[in-house]
């Protein structure tokens, strides 16, 4: 089969198109025929060897994707043909994935299977970050930092189906729309956001800052923040780890929480919580309020510049590649 391999960590050009051996599904694994993955950061970080997992190479990245069910054990609760969405973790950029059920599932027919594709990694982050360890309440107001992108459309659609309001923060004019048909109340632009947010929340801050990007703007998000505010700290796309200075938690009464969604179902909410996380979302999908915005959709050939459209932050809304046609 064809699949991407990363064989040298010398960043997204390097990433290979090769014929491989298909995967042998292991005991009580499912084989997906792949129709299209998501492309993440991690797969920017492992084309430079910069993510904590460190596989050997070569190795084939690819962490969600959706497809058909080729194979099914019995007792896994799915039938070859199914469509389904899944986290592999690695394996997806492949026309072929072995998956262990915890980590499938059901696609509502409501979605195509590149809008499943887009699913796994954004919305499930967003949901553990806004449900588990945010508290989001309706009627809240929340800030969302790269809100053209795929974890700040996913952040916006699943805060505005809870119930709060929500401005979102982009780096440019040029993305400004993207975020407000995510369904953003008020999109302000990163150069300057925090005297925006002031205005736009008539002086008293926000319940809740999304921040998938750090850099210079935490800063400002923790000065963003009102009485009992939270950050939420889901990554760093600007390159650089912020620190804080813990005065201005204690003068604040604000909090700065980590979002560490995969070292938590790796730990105490165990490989189960997926399954209950997408299965609180599965209404939302089908009531059309998770409503992925793809972006870039390219082919397999194209992985490497896939991988670099995210890098360099190219690209508006979802990355995907296509596996099938």
């Amino acid at each position: 089969m064809r699949a991407a391999q990363i064989t040298r960590l010398d960043g997204p050009g390097a990433v290979e198109v090769n014929e491989i051996a298909a995967p042998t599904p292991g005991r009580g694994q499912l084989l997906i025929d792949v129709a299209a993955a998501g492309v993440t950061f991690p797969e920017v970080l492992l084309s430079r060897g910069l993510y904590q997992l460190k596989p050997e190479l070569p190795f084939v990245p690819g962490s969600e994707v959706a497809g058909l069910v080729a194979e099914a054990p019995a007792g896994s609760g799915y039938a070859v043909g199914d469509r389904v969405a899944a986290f592999p973790g690695f394996g997806g950029f492949a026309e072929q994935v072995a998956v262990d059920p915890a980590f499938v599932f059901p696609l509502p027919d409501a979605l195509t299977l590149e809008q499943g594709a887009a699913l796994p990694m954004n919305y499930l982050t967003c949901h553990f970050a806004l449900r588990t360890r945010g508290q989001l309440q309706a009627g809240e107001n929340v800030l969302v930092h790269g809100a053209a992108g795929g974890i700040g459309t996913a952040a916006i659609q699943l805060a505005k189906a809870w119930g709060a309001r929500v401005i979102g923060v982009v780096s440019g004019p040029d993305r400004v729309d993207v975020a407000r048909e995510a369904g953003a109340d008020e999109v302000v632009l990163a150069d300057g956001f925090l005297a925006s947010v002031k205005d736009l929340t008539g002086g008293r801050g926000v319940d809740v800052v999304v921040d998938p990007v750090g850099g210079d703007r935490f800063t400002d998000s923790l000065r963003s923040l009102g009485a009992l505010g939270r950050l939420l700290v889901i990554g760093f796309t600007a390159g650089s780890i912020p620190q804080v200075k813990v005065n201005r938690l204690l003068l604040g009464n604000i909090s700065v929480m980590g979002v560490g969604w995969g070292a938590y179902w790796m730990g105490a909410g165990g490989p189960g919580f997926l399954r209950q996380q997408w299965d609180e979302l599965v209404p939302l999908m089908e009531s059309g309020a998770i409503d992925p915005p793809i972006g870039v959709v390219r082919d397999l050939d194209e992985v490497g510049a896939a991988i670099a459209d995210l890098e360099e932050r190219r690209a508006s809304g979802k990355i995907l590649l296509r596996l099938s046609h």
